[in-house]
């Protein structure tokens, strides 16, 4: 880590402080006299009172897994002290007057819940003290429609245009800097203040409802139960029977594969009392649910609990929802017409589990579709109707 008493001067109000200790991002803060090139990935630093060093880093918060930091952009960060030297820096072109934070999304970011745990959530926490008066220069956006899918949020946070630093030709000056996204520790899709990040949330989209009003006996209008539809993995084989029974135990039924479409897909979450789907990206858009409001995760067969429960479970309590699971026995899934009932697939998980997380996901994750005991299955229904009862 590089500390603050190497590279701060108090009296030119200059500093660049790098952080390597946080276990998910490293980050670094500069002010002074900051200019980015940004097609060449790099950042400069004058003052006379800082030493010359130069330092790298990848702005995306999943340090340490080098399936997704292999997309990431490395930036290098050159620190300048002697005025020789200093004329070797490049020439503004574009001057701002606000600070910038830069970070990218590449890494995992096609997939909803890493664009949330891996960038929204970490950029909202990063951002939101700067009251909008922050300009966000974004790398690795051969996804063009990230920026899209997620401009309200990204609108909420900073008044100014995105800058796509990749395909930058100018020499863009600040007055300060932020590279990388800062997350404390490794919880995923938490941070300290979650309740006020679903709460900008629902305020972004215009959602009419923040919490779920306990239902009474009175009531005439049924509870709204979404259920997730998957098309390719991890998908109900039994949906028809799975929705006769939402409707037996008392619920309206909404059946949906989501979409990309943020303004439709919340308001869509918002206006039901609980969600239910099987383990997967598409739970993330429980980040909309109003609070006290129940989620369902169907725990795919293949000793899935922790990660279920850490991408889910954990993260739907902090947003103030109720959290319900219903692990699938081998008998619901189909993977029994895959393999022999005496196959390590079906008996021991945890020996495949131990030949690398490649090998598991390819079973267990993107080869398992699910067929629900209805029986067992009225029994988590009717639980969730107890909770919104509570």
């Amino acid at each position: 880590m590089y500390t603050s008493s190497q590279y701060f001067n108090k009296e030119e109000k200059t500093f660049v402080i790098c952080d390597t200790t946080k276990p998910r991002c490293d980050t670094c803060e500069m002010k002074g006299d900051i200019r980015i090139q940004g097609n060449s990935s790099t950042m400069f630093v004058f003052s006379s009172h800082i030493e010359n060093a130069s330092r790298t880093i990848k702005p995306y918060a999943r340090k340490g897994d080098d399936g997704a930091m292999k997309s990431v952009t490395t930036f290098t960060i050159v620190s300048l002290i002697q005025q020789d030297d200093a004329k070797t820096m490049p020439k503004c072109t574009k001057t701002h007057n606000v600070p910038a934070i830069v970070f990218s999304v590449g890494g995992y970011t096609g997939n909803n819940f890493h664009a949330f745990s891996d960038v929204i959530l970490p950029l909202y926490a990063s951002s939101r003290d700067f009251n909008r008066e922050v300009k966000f220069l974004v790398t690795d956006n051969q996804r063009s429609w990230w920026t899209i899918k997620f401009r309200e949020l990204l609108q909420q946070l900073s008044r100014y245009d995105i800058i796509d630093i990749d395909r930058e030709n100018e020499v863009h000056c600040f007055p300060s800097v932020i590279v990388g996204l800062g997350k404390k520790d490794k919880k995923e899709l938490q941070i300290e203040s979650v309740k006020d990040f679903t709460s900008f949330l629902r305020s972004s989209y215009s959602l009419e409802r923040f919490i779920v009003i306990n239902l009474t006996k009175s009531m005439t209008k049924k509870p709204r139960l979404l259920i997730i539809s998957r098309m390719k993995t991890r998908a109900f084989t039994n949906i028809k029977e799975v929705v006769h029974a939402a409707e037996e135990t008392g619920f309206e039924v909404i059946v949906t594969e989501m979409n990309a479409n943020l303004t439709q897909v919340s308001r869509l979450v918002n206006s039901c009392d609980v969600m239910m789907g099987v383990h997967g990206a598409g739970l993330t858009n429980m980040v909309f649910m109003p609070e006290n409001g129940v989620v369902i995760q169907i725990v795919p067969f293949g000793k899935m609990e922790w990660l279920a429960n850490t991408y889910f479970g954990e993260p739907s309590k902090a947003m103030g929802l109720k959290y319900l699971e219903y692990k699938i026995s081998k008998w619901e899934s189909t993977l029994i017409n895959q393999y022999p009932l005496d196959h390590q697939v079906l008996v021991d998980p945890f020996s495949i589990q131990s030949k690398g997380w490649d090998v598991y996901k390819s079973i267990y994750l993107d080869k398992q579709n699910v067929m629900l005991n209805i029986t067992r299955f009225k029994e988590t229904l009717s639980r969730a109707l107890q909770l919104l009862h509570s």
